[in-house]
């Protein structure tokens, strides 16, 4: 079975779905560990009522950005951690972290990338005057939203959208897609060729892309 370790920096909703996607059986794995660099993040408590390990690693208790990410990477080690899962988590992965799981990392991000990386995404499509939206689940490397894609799913911009409401269309499909990422990496489907992660097993009309159907 899967073994899942979550970096959260904030109130881990996306972290709730994964939970929740464990309960109800549609995602067969153990999460097995939350690490937070914020003692007041929500994500602990939703680790707590999950009867799931966590643990406080802030940066500045250490001598270095290296010196942190190969202490995370230790945690997850003991862990016997599979694949680590980026809820939230507001910080640039180092290297000995992105080395130590290679194409085992995941993120998601509230934009279709290659478009608008980085800090509020949603409110960097509003000012763009796009008409259509997303969010993406991608690997990990060293860089800011640059990994491969492995899922996106499209949400239209409405004419009266603001940020809120945009951001809050995006995070229902973010809690599907997120969960069903993680499950095509735990049937051992997902395979990085390049910048390319094809889905094994999917029709050619079923690799990645979610469409709309919340309205």
């Amino acid at each position: 079975m899967l073994t899942i370790s979550v970096l959260a920096s904030g109130r881990g909703s996306n972290f709730q779905s994964i939970i929740d996607a464990v309960k109800n059986g549609r995602l067969q794995a153990t999460i097995s560990l939350l690490i937070t660099d914020n003692p007041d993040a929500f994500a602990i408590q939703r680790a707590h009522d999950g009867g799931i390990e966590h643990l406080v690693m802030q940066p500045k208790i250490f001598r270095s950005r290296d010196e942190y990410y190969q202490a995370v990477a230790n945690e997850l080690h003991r862990r016997g951690t599979d694949l680590v899962v980026l809820a939230g988590f507001m910080r640039i992965i180092g290297k000995p972290l992105v080395e130590a799981f290679p194409n085992k990392i995941m993120n998601i991000h509230p934009a279709l990338l290659p478009a608008f990386p980085g800090l509020h995404g949603q409110k960097q499509a509003l000012d763009y005057g796009v008409k259509i939206s997303g969010c993406t689940v991608h690997f990990v490397d060293e860089g800011m939203d640059t990994g491969p894609i492995i899922i996106q799913a499209a949400v239209p911009v409405r004419d009266e959208d603001s940020e809120e409401t945009l951001s809050n269309r995006i995070l229902q499909f973010e809690h599907k897609i997120y969960p069903e990422a993680i499950r095509l990496f735990s049937e051992g489907r997902l395979e990085v060729v390049g910048r390319r992660v094809r889905v094994k097993g999917s029709p050619p009309d079923d690799r990645g892309l979610t469409s709309p159907s919340l309205g």
